[in-house]
């Protein structure tokens, strides 16, 4: 195979898994359906080895169980199964937080992230904090995130977090869009916006047990968004993929 036609390759495999995700993550797909390799090409467009590439790779990510009789089927989660996704996801972090503490990070590399600080503080001064305004708050958290891994310079831990970040509900925005309707809303925000804070300091001044645990206590708000969107499933509009959680009565 040329590299032309490896890199074809690849990009059909991320399409057909970035498709297949979507499909399961907005509740298109429901837990306990089974997809087949045929079905797969059918829905995306691309051909079967790709496909079959993609389906092994949700199937590491969690979202898909291989069937012994072939295909694969959509995965149901347990609430404590999410729960340990998000403490090891904040474990990772607050390693991260600590490395880059500890390992020491020049002024001119942590200005981005206080910059995205302040673009976050302009958004959470808002009260009542719109959809709108909430949708941004992911896109700008995520960035925080990425870029504060990155300050540890440690590139097999930032490709384990990007790893867990992959598994169901423990990315940091999780539950964001879907804690946007609940009386909560804005006080989360604050609090969340608050640890974002601590651990800047922390970094600057070279605090690395400090950077650790606030990461880590950072990473339980997606638990407790977790409880609320279970609690409060009127606005599951916002939050299509809780149809994989499995009730505490299964």
């Amino acid at each position: 195979m040329s590299e032309r036609e490896t890199e074809r390759s690849v990009s059909q495999t991320v399409r057909a898994q970035l498709a297949l995700r979507d499909m399961i993550l907005s509740g298109r797909l429901r837990p306990g359906e089974r997809i087949s390799e045929l079905q797969a090409v059918d829905i995306t467009g691309v051909s079967r080895t790709p496909v079959r590439l993609a389906l092994v790779r949700l199937e590491d990510e969690g979202l898909l169980q291989a069937i012994p009789s072939g295909g694969f089927m959509v995965k149901a989660f347990t609430e404590r199964d999410i729960l340990d996704s998000i403490e090891l996801r904040g474990t990772l972090e607050g390693l991260a937080a600590r490395f880059a503490a500890e390992r020491g990070v020049s002024a001119r590399s942590l200005e981005p992230l206080k910059e995205c600080l302040a673009d976050l503080d302009q958004l959470v001064r808002q009260d009542p904090i719109s959809v709108e305004a909430f949708s941004a708050y992911v896109t700008m958290n995520a960035r925080f995130h990425a870029m504060l891994n990155e300050l540890s310079a440690s590139a097999p831990l930032i490709r384990e977090i990007d790893r867990v970040s992959a598994l169901p509900f423990a990315s940091p925005n999780a539950f964001v869009m879907a804690q946007s309707a609940l009386p909560e809303a804005h006080q989360i925000l604050l609090l969340a916006q608050d640890h974002h804070r601590i651990v800047v300091d922390a970094i600057e001044n070279r605090e690395g047990a400090r950077a650790e645990a606030v990461m880590r206590e950072h990473s339980r708000l997606a638990a407790r968004n977790l409880r609320l969107a279970v609690r409060n499933r009127t606005h599951l509009e916002l939050m299509p993929a809780l149809a994989l959680l499995k009730s505490s009565a299964e």
